[in-house]
């Protein structure tokens, strides 16, 4: 090893190491998602206790994961696959196509459901079902049903079911004879997905009434409009698979799941082998620093490190003119993107430390190769942080679906159920700490094994990966940090 290398690596074991000194006890001093009065072990080891979990992971890869797994020495296109169909009539009733044609008519009516509660219904977003139905049960709980059950959202999208049904219909007015749809453009890539995602969640978090059924129907509507336009220029398929925010956005979550549908027939797979094989096209880097920093300004919204941050920028408003809504907007907007540059700008520090091993890798190439091992990460952030959303509020839609439109009515007798608070305080600290330090061991697997694939060698590939591992832990602090926050 060379006196510079030597110097390289030295200061990326710092940088990790910095991260566990500095990082892991701002935890202690605040409060957590829900609240723990009585939590046996001291806040502040979770932190700890994270990074060192992640650090001994490190060594074990170096050690014992000699050989990429998921992929062959080359580009990763080559990557062998484990999938296996399920056996038997099951496999194929599971992935037949009139499976899939029944979901596309489930999610239509879904659609239609609660875009009719949001334009009929009360504005009170309590009482009425499309709130809690976008917000938690589409927004949060088909990220944890696309993990366990692979891509739920492809077989219930509105959208396609739509878009596919116009196209049949406009062919048989013509005589069978539809115009062909442009060629996608390549360079356009995930970002018209990256700009919906950003969007959805501006309105969930900055948008002042933006939970408001009204104006979730307004959004509802204009989303569409946009989304049949991409379609009708660029052909349903193309669009759902690069411009369609929520296809993209399940999508890369079901890319970990052990199932899969493949020329109509489900089978299995290893756990996380479908971010091997994910295509890295122009956006994709931008799609899942949207989705990991979006959390991050949720969380961060809720604490104290903010609310100072927040008069600051409400100071600079004032003198414009701008009414106190309107200057709470614009705070929040300026937040939400600063998260979202915040996320890209850490893992593009990582990715030029990687550059730096060597290996004639240029810093574009090593952000696409490794793109997919953030996916983990943006997956505990949602299940750590709107974990006990999903279980509580998730539950409102017992008696909301007997009363969608809060009129009174009462149309599966279940009107007068109740939310239960079954998940215990510190059970859901652990299983919140437990999801993120499972999704940052993933990425750093993720990595590590296509550390192996680019850089041939095993000593080089972990070298490489000191700066993957700084990344890891800061994103795991940053994680546990803002479990903190959001009770503070």
């Amino acid at each position: 090893m060379t006196r510079t290398t030597h110097r390289r690596t030295t200061l990326a074991a710092l940088a990790a190491g910095a991260l566990l000194i500095l990082g892991p006890p701002a935890a202690a001093h605040a409060h957590g998602l829900v609240q723990r009065n009585d939590l046996p072990i001291p806040e502040w080891l979770f932190g700890w206790g994270a990074a060192v979990v992640l650090v001994v992971s490190f060594v074990a890869l170096a050690v014992l994961w000699q050989q990429p797994r998921y992929e062959r020495r080359g580009a990763a296109s080559d990557a062998p696959t484990a999938w296996r169909p399920v056996p038997g009539a099951v496999g194929r009733a599971l992935g037949a196509p009139a499976l899939d044609t029944a979901g596309q008519a489930l999610g239509t009516f879904l659609f239609a459901v609660v875009l009719w509660a949001a334009l009929a219904g009360t504005d009170t977003p309590q009482a009425n079902l499309s709130p809690t139905f976008i917000f938690v049960v589409f927004w949060v709980g088909l990220v944890f049903a696309s993990v366990l059950l692979g891509d739920v959202f492809h077989a219930l999208n509105p959208w396609r079911a739509i878009g596919r049904a116009t196209g049949w219909l406009v062919a048989r007015a013509r005589g069978g004879r539809l115009r062909a749809p442009r060629a996608y453009p390549q360079r356009l890539g995930r970002w018209p997905a990256a700009a919906g995602l950003l969007g959805f969640t501006w309105l969930e978090l900055a948008e002042s009434g933006g939970e408001h059924p009204r104006t979730l129907a307004t959004a509802t509507i204009v989303y569409s409009a946009i989304t049949f336009a991409g379609m009708a220029v660029y052909g349903v398929r193309p669009w759902i698979r690069h411009g369609e925010a929520f296809s993209v956005y399940f999508g890369l979550f079901a890319r970990l799941s052990p199932l899969e549908v493949r020329d109509g027939r489900l089978g299995t797979r290893r756990p996380l082998e479908g971010l091997t094989r994910l295509d890295v096209v122009p956006g994709t880097v931008g799609v899942v620093c949207v989705m990991i920093g979006t959390v991050t300004y949720d969380g961060l919204s809720s604490g104290s490190l903010w609310k100072d941050a927040q008069k600051l920028l409400d100071g600079l408003w004032e003198p414009l003119g701008m009414s106190v809504v309107t200057g709470l907007k614009a705070s929040a907007t300026v937040g939400l993107v600063v998260c979202v540059l915040l996320v890209a700008a850490f893992y593009r520090l990582g990715i030029i430390g990687m550059r730096s091993v060597g290996g004639g890798f240029d810093a574009d190439r090593l952000s696409r190769a490794f793109v997919h091992t953030l996916v983990p990460i943006a997956v505990v952030y949602v299940a750590a942080h709107y974990l006990t959303l999903l279980a509580f509020q998730g539950q409102a839609t017992v008696y909301l679906a007997s009363d969608p439109l809060g009129q009174g009515w009462d149309l599966f007798g279940t009107a007068t159920s109740t939310i239960d608070y079954w998940l215990g305080q510190n059970l859901a600290w652990y299983l919140q700490v437990g999801f993120v330090v499972l999704g940052h061991m993933a990425g750093l697997a993720l990595a590590h094994d296509r550390a192996l694939v680019l850089y041939g060698d095993a000593r080089r590939a972990a070298r490489s990966q000191y700066w993957m591992l700084s990344v890891m832990v800061g994103f795991t602090t940053l994680a546990l940090w803002l479990l903190a926050q959001a009770g503070a």
